[in-house]
């Protein structure tokens, strides 16, 4: 019985960690189309989401990445990327999917340094419409690891 009750919380370890997806390779898979938005009068990137990212919508992922010290209105949010300062979205070229906006269910109290690699998990949630925010959104998230 000792047996069945080891490989029982084995099969159940294995479940949980397995069940929080890596983010940055299903964000990869996106597609972007150029398309015109008459507001704004210019040319966007617009994302074409896989089914198999719809499908995480609401779903906990997790992502490990690089803090950028983007100035956010009310520090609502803060913006990981998967690649240091240097060759991110933002300065060096890397596309849209490596980046997102996390939103924290509890405010973390220590400041962030730029460049600082940490941790995150949260529901996700995808944006194609609104251009005053990225595209990869984790809401309610928490820090799990700097």
């Amino acid at each position: 019985m000792k047996n069945f009750s080891f490989s029982f919380c084995l099969i159940l370890v294995s479940t949980s960690v397995f069940a929080q997806p890596e983010g940055w390779t299903v964000f990869a898979k996106t597609k972007f189309e150029t398309k015109y938005n008459e507001k704004a009068a210019e040319y966007f990137m617009v994302p074409v989401f896989t089914s198999e990212l719809k499908l995480l919508v609401g779903k906990e992922v997790s992502l490990e990445g690089y803090y950028m010290p983007i100035d956010v209105d009310g520090n609502a949010y803060i913006i990981l990327s998967k690649y240091p300062y240097s060759q991110c979205f933002f300065c060096g070229g890397a596309g849209p999917e490596s980046i997102a906006e996390v939103t924290f269910k509890i405010k973390p109290t220590a400041k962030f340094e730029a460049d600082q690699y940490i941790r995150v998990k949260g529901k996700l949630k995808l944006n194609d419409t609104d251009l005053e925010h990225g595209n990869f959104l984790l809401v309610d998230a928490e820090l799990i690891g700097k």
